[in-house]
Parts: C-alpha cells; structure tokens; sequence
C-alpha cells in the first residue's frame, strides 16, 4: 500500500498551497465580513487550469484524479471554507453529473463551459420540503410536445447567481402513485426562471446561496440528463462523489483552526510559559493532529477508490461524515486554545467554526450519512 502523492498530486498541493496562502487567506477575513464572492479568484483559478481538474482534456478540463479535487479543495478551505465550498460544488456537483450522465454533444455545450471557468457548476436538488428525504421532490416537469414545462422551487443551491445553466430534479410522471424523477439541464437565463440570493447565513458568507424558483420554463426534451427516470438514482451517484468534497473541505477547516491554535499556543504566556508548554494544551493539540490526520486518510481513501472505479458509497459517507465532526471539534478546540481572543474575528478560528457546521448538515446530514454506513454493512 503506498500513501505517497504521485508527482502530479504533489505539485498541484504545492502550487494551490501556496496560492492558497498568498491569494486567498489574506481577503478571508473581509470576505467573511462583506459577503462579496470571490470572482477574481476563480478567475485565477481557471487561468490555472483547477475549474475543470478531473474531467477530460477534450472538454476543458486537465484530466486529473479524485484525490488532486479532494486535495485542491483542502488547501482553498484551509484558507477560506466559502471559496473551498464554491469550488468543491462547481466540480462535484455541477461539473460531474454532467460527466457522467450527459451526451456528447451535452457535454460539450455544458460541461465545456464550466472547465473553462465560463460557468460556475451548480446542481438543483434540495427543495423547501426535500432536504434528507430527496425522494419528497415536488417540482414538474410536464411534457408539452416537444418541450418539458417546469414549476417548482429548489432551495440551499450553491452557485447558482454565477451559473449559466444546471441539472435539477423533476418529477416528469407518476405511476400507481410512484414519483418518476428525472434530471433535466435548464439554462439559468430561461423565461420564467429566478435566482434569489437573500440568504442570511451562518457561515460561509462569502459562497453563493440561493434559492431557484421556476415558473412555466420551457426547455426542450433533449434536455433531459441521462435516462428518464433515473434523475433520483443519478443524483444519489453524484452525492457519494460529492460527499468526498465535504470531507476535503472539512480536513482543510481543521486543518486551518489547528494551524493557527498552534501557533498561538507557542506564542501566548500564562503563568511565565507559553501555552504549548502546559501538557493540558499539548494534549489538546496531539489529539487534533491526529484526528486531522485520520480524516484525511479517508478522504483520500474514498477518493483513490473512486479512481480505481470501485465502489466506494461507504467510503464518501464515512469520510464526510467523520471528517465533518471532527471540524467541528478542531475549530471548538482550537477557540478553547485562543481563550477570550478566540472569540474576536480577527484570530479567525470562530469563522473557522461557524463555517465548519454546514459540513454536518450538507450533501446529507451526519444521521444521514449513519444510515447510508449502516446499509452498506448490512444493517
């Protein structure tokens, strides 16, 4: 077994570490604060070539693997959870449904755009009265010669303001009472569509949340992602990929809180030493390196088992569920650490925190994730 990066893999963690530091840590702060989306580093990001880094060359992409996503969006949320989130959407949720269930001729109108940073990636599936229990979708889409016709409102979609288009779930038929959900492209400039973006949130300021509210749009049947009927399975497929994203994002916001509670602990003096020589505090922080450490070799176990083409549902559910409350737990211990000043803003490990919560909520709750673990192991 080798746990070593390939040579790619290390030179993309170099080079987006250093961006990361140089680039996206030093606006956080403000970001956090403004709300303002980070656009010019995306910019820099598809100038990179990191907007469409798994997906294949033809369409735009730097046809890399899982673990160069897993580690990209690790370093951006080191820095910055609300870019490490917005990048992890516009791949695993915008870009790969797309990949793995659209036609060529889709792919390349679709997906092309979004390699290149032209698109951000969003993907429209939770609804007002759908968030656990995705099966409750209630938006339609009803045939209309050779168009489908589509109501509803989709609710918590990451990117959708700076989306040119993106695949949503719909119930397209009901047969002796059974929902038939199918996956459909909608272009986000279609009559009768609207993005709302008046969110006020707890983190994460600086991503895009919105909520999509359809009212008669029209898209044609050829629009239809992958085969119909099968949008709920498709979507479920794309969440286990996407769950290895909330994992990485989740190793990085430790990874953050960690970073600076050590450094403060060797900077702070109580009691004529400095906080890292009080084994109270060393301990502290000997059980955070390890936990950090134990969650990112799962991210990057789940993620090697996806490249290999195994089965690895398991896997994505474990990590993002082990990696997001240890997140929590980092950053919660990370303010401990800090006393009183990990309390101010401007020490950064109470955004740390705030922003580490959604990861236990999103791409299916922690219960969510027991009952996905349970089901593999046979319960």
């Amino acid at each position: 077994m080798n746990f070593d990066l390939t040579q790619e893999q290390a030179m993309i963690r170099k080079t987006i570490h250093e961006f990361a530091d140089e680039v996206v840590a030093p606006g956080a702060i403000e970001r956090d604060k403004t709300k303002e989306f980070p656009k010019e580093i995306f910019k820099q990001l598809a100038d990179m070539g990191m907007m469409g880094l798994p997906f294949e060359e033809e369409y735009g992409g730097a046809g890399a693997d899982t673990v160069s996503f897993a580690i990209v969006t690790e370093e951006l949320s080191r820095a910055c959870a609300s870019t490490g989130i917005t990048y992890s959407a516009h791949i695993s949720l915008g870009g790969a449904p797309l990949n793995l269930f659209g036609t060529e001729e889709q792919k390349q109108k679709y997906l092309a755009p979004i390699c290149t940073g032209e698109s951000f990636g969003a993907f429209g599936l939770t609804e007002p009265n759908a968030g656990s229990d995705a099966g409750g979708t209630q938006t339609s889409a009803k045939e209309d010669g050779s168009d489908f016709v589509i109501n509803g409102n989709k609710s918590f979609i990451t990117n959708a303001s700076y989306a040119k288009h993106l695949a949503l779930t719909a119930i397209t038929d009901v047969k002796d009472g059974k929902k038939e959900i199918s996956a459909i492209i909608v272009p986000t400039d279609a009559e009768g569509f609207t993005v709302i973006d008046n969110y006020e949130k707890m983190g994460l300021n600086a991503s895009n949340t919105t909520e999509l509210v359809l009212e008669n749009v029209r898209v044609p049947q050829e629009n239809l992602l992958g085969k119909r009927g099968n949008g709920f399975r498709q979507f479920l497929v794309t969440l286990d990929g996407g769950r290895i994203g909330i994992g990485a994002m989740a190793v990085g916001i430790a990874q953050g809180a960690f970073d600076r509670a050590l450094r403060y602990s060797k900077e702070r003096k109580q009691f004529g030493k400095t906080l890292s020589e009080f084994q109270v505090t060393q301990f502290k922080l000997a059980d955070m390196a390890m936990k950090i450490e134990l969650a990112r070799t799962m991210v990057y176990k789940a993620a090697w088992l996806k490249d290999q083409g195994r089965a690895f549902g398991k896997e994505a559910a474990m990590c993002k569920l082990y990696a997001s409350e240890i997140a929590m737990e980092v950053a919660d211990q990370a303010i401990q650490i800090h006393g009183g000043y990990g309390y101010m803003k401007e020490y950064e490990v109470e955004r740390f925190m705030r922003d580490a919560k959604l990861l236990e909520i999103g791409e299916g709750t922690s219960e969510v994730q027991r009952m996905v673990i349970a089901r593999h192991i046979g319960c």
